[in-house]
This record gives C-alpha cells, structure tokens and sequence, in this order.
C-alpha cells in the first residue's frame, strides 16, 4: 500500500515538467539539490533575530488552510504535484534530521539551527531569504508555525517534542504517505452531494461543505485505537435535542459494571435509569453488580448537562451504531490528542454544526434550536432533506498547490510506524471512560 511507484495515474515526466514549470523557484528551493544548499548555506549570515523581523512571516500559517474541501476532486491534481515535488526531494537527499537538546523558542541561539532552517527551506517552509544562522528568528518562527499548521500541530511557534518527531520522519516516508493517500482521495472523488459533511478522523476535524466550498469547520474527538471510529458512507437523517443516551452492551459490561462494584450510586448521581424489556424501571440496588455478565437491561442517561452527549446527537445509519454529538466535557477540544472515544465522534461547537443542517428544515432557526435545548425536553427532529456524511482516513492531502497537510497515522493504516508519532509518545490510555464522553466518576 506505500509503494512510491506506479501509483500515481499520469505521467511522471508530465508532472515533473508541469511542477517545475508552475514553482520552478519554490522547487529550487524545496527540493535543495546540493548545489542549491550549496548556495543556502553560503548566504550571509544575519545578526541578532529580532533585526530580522517580517510581519508576514508570523502570519504565514494562516495562508495554510483554505476552502477547498478536502475531498475536492481538483485536489487530485494537487496530490500529484505534491508527488512529484516529494519525489524531487527524495532524489536530492531528502532533509536533514534536527536533534535539539531542548526546545527551542525565539531569542535562542543553538549550533542545531542550521540544519532546522535547512530542514524547513527543503520542505518549502521557510524561504531562502531567511538564510542561515544560529538564530531562531523571526523567520524561524514563522516557519515552523507553518510547518505545524500543515501537521495539524499547535501552532506555537516553539521546536518542542511533537513538532520534532514530525520534522524527523523522512522524506521518503512522507513520500510513501503521499501515495497511500492519493489511492484514498480517488476512491472519494465522485459526486458527494450538493451539501455534505466529512470527518477526517486522523485529523480529527470535520467539515461541512455546500457547493464545494467548506462552509463550517469543526474540532473533533474520535476514537482511541482501542476503540477506533469507523471508515464509512452514510447520510444524516435526524438530530436529536436534549437525546437521552443509551450505553451499548460493551460499554456496559467493560466500563459500567466495574464502577458499580466500586462507587453503587454511580448510576444514580449521573442520572442513568434501568429499564427491562417491558419498559419497567429497575431499581440498581436489585441487581448483581459482582456477576461475570452485565443484566439485560436498558441503562439510558436522563438529557441534561451532565448526559454523555449533552445537548445533541445526530444520527445516521450505519452497522457499527456511532453517530456525532454534543459533549459535557469540552475541554477536550483544547487538547492535541483528541482520540479518546469509544468509536463516536464528539462535535466541537456543534449547535453551528445543527444549524446547518436543519437550515432546509422549515421551522428550525437558530432560535429555535436554542429554545428547545434549555427546555431540556427530548425532541427528536427529522431532516427535510438527508445530507451524505463520509467518515474517512486520510493523513495526508493537499488543498492549496503546494501546501501539503500531513497528520498522524493514529490507527496505524499507514503502513510505517513511525508515522503513528503521537501513539509512539507512550500516552497514557484513558480509564473508566463511557460511551461517548467520560461521565464523572
């Protein structure tokens, strides 16, 4: 699956001629052959990093991102470019790897920043202007917030632990990613709908597009590699305000039955009522917490602020029972690795999300919506017209020529392990988690 040949659909020396032809200067620089080292390395050296100062620069990450969709057919082209400028690369050395003692931030001065400014100038992040020092500059800084805006990093500016691990995997590797990705792309680039939305889980955001623009943006939380949300094509057909949650049997007998043993008022203080199949109400302390297998009953989270899907849920179908939803817990958004669910996909600001898609729906304005939710009321609402939703597996692409986006093989589809950085960190795994969202304990 990561050969680097063979995969791509036209002509390598078309592409070759045709990149060349587009960036024939950004290439001399990001390709680096070594008489263009050469000469990078030769250029004056600069003074002290803040007489280097260059208000674009800083804001150079921002010109990262775009609205192109990321599943946008014309992004094929842009694959391929990002192909043949790799293979450049790669047929040039590569970059050189950057082993900082510590992190580095602008003001430092270290013997390691040459090759991090030669690192970034191969990569296409960093200009040649910037020439080479032992400063971490403006420039410097500039670059690298562009380089973690393409691997979906913080964007701090600093040379810390995450931001190094991405700037030591190979280029051939990265290569090898791009041609994994591209295999991907194309099997996603039919017709998707006037009006869809996409969850990139290894990137854990979602879009939701309209006429081929990406309308809204959103932060996610999927699944842990443990738990890992599914590849899948659907379309939503209902959102759920104030949803009641009902725990499947896993997360029933893996997480709830042990807690019981621990803490028995756990259901009680987070709101979880039993049920048995006449629809009767079991009382908790009737049931046998300390059995191997959990009771057959219905546990379902009364709606509120403390329910596991908060606010919403919206539905589609699918055979692996996931869907989108709300979370009590939103400081999880803040976090870098947002793979901690069960297999759903928690919604960052996720009532911009249901105003969209019931935006055709008559009688759901954003008042409305807002209404029913402090009512704390379930009320289940069916979309006027279903909107598609693909959850994919996409670690790499290109929607703005020559800016190429990589994140973390967090399920490990890759095919080269050290592309799972984050998973390779040694994160601690998260215990006594429900479905969706860790419920207090």
């Amino acid at each position: 699956m990561s050969n680097t040949t063979g995969i791509v659909g036209i002509s390598r020396r078309a592409l070759l001629m045709g990149a060349a032809s587009v960036g024939a200067a950004a290439i001399a620089g990001q390709a680096a052959a070594q008489t263009a080292l050469d000469e990078i390395i030769s250029a004056p050296r600069r003074g002290n990093w803040d007489d280097q100062f260059d208000a674009q620069v800083s804001r150079v990450a921002s010109a990262v991102l775009s609205n192109t969709p990321m599943l946008d057919a014309n992004n094929l082209f842009n694959m391929q470019q990002a192909i043949a400028q790799y293979q450049m690369i790669v047929a040039n050395g590569g970059w050189p790897m950057v082993q900082p003692a510590a992190a580095l931030r602008i003001g430092a001065n270290d013997p390691v920043i040459p090759a991090l400014r030669q690192r970034l100038m191969i990569s296409g992040d960093l200009g040649r202007e910037a020439g080479m020092s032992t400063a971490f500059d403006s420039y410097v800084e500039g670059a690298i917030k562009r380089f973690q805006a393409r691997h979906g990093l913080p964007e701090d500016g600093v040379l810390g632990e995450f931001t190094v691990k991405a700037l030591n995997v190979s280029a051939d590797v990265r290569l090898n990613q791009l041609n994994t990705n591209l295999v991907r792309l194309q099997s996603m680039s039919g017709d998707l709908g006037r009006r869809y939305v996409v969850v990139n889980i290894p990137a854990a955001y979602i879009e939701a597009v309209e006429n081929n623009r990406v309308v809204l943006r959103n932060t996610a939380v999927v699944g842990r590699i443990d738990r890992q949300s599914p590849v899948l094509n659907s379309k939503i057909y209902q959102v759920i305000l104030n949803p009641y949650w009902t725990a499947p049997r896993s997360i029933i007998q893996k997480d709830i039955m042990p807690l019981m043993r621990k803490d028995p008022t756990y259901l009680t203080r987070n709101a979880i009522r039993l049920f048995d199949g006449n629809g009767n109400e079991v009382a908790p302390e009737t049931v046998d917490w300390n059995a191997e297998k959990a009771p057959n009953l219905m546990f379902r989270q009364d709606p509120g602020k403390i329910n596991a899907m908060s606010s919403t849920k919206i539905d589609f179908h699918n055979e692996h029972a996931v869907y989108m939803h709300d979370t009590p817990q939103q400081g999880l958004f803040n976090k870098l690795m947002r793979f901690e669910s069960s297999g759903c996909v928690r919604v960052q600001n996720v009532r911009d999300l249901v105003t969209w898609l019931l935006k055709e729906t008559p009688g759901w304005s954003r008042q409305e919506i807002e209404r029913v939710i402090a009512s704390r009321v379930n009320n289940p609402v069916k979309l006027a017209e279903e909107v598609p939703v693909y959850f994919t597996y996409i670690t790499a692409w290109s929607a703005r020529d020559n800016i190429v986006q990589f994140r973390d093989d967090i399920y490990q589809k890759d095919g080269d392990a050290q592309l799972a950085l984050q998973t390779n960190i040694g994160v601690e795994p998260i215990v006594g988690s429900l479905e969706e969202d860790l419920l207090p304990q």
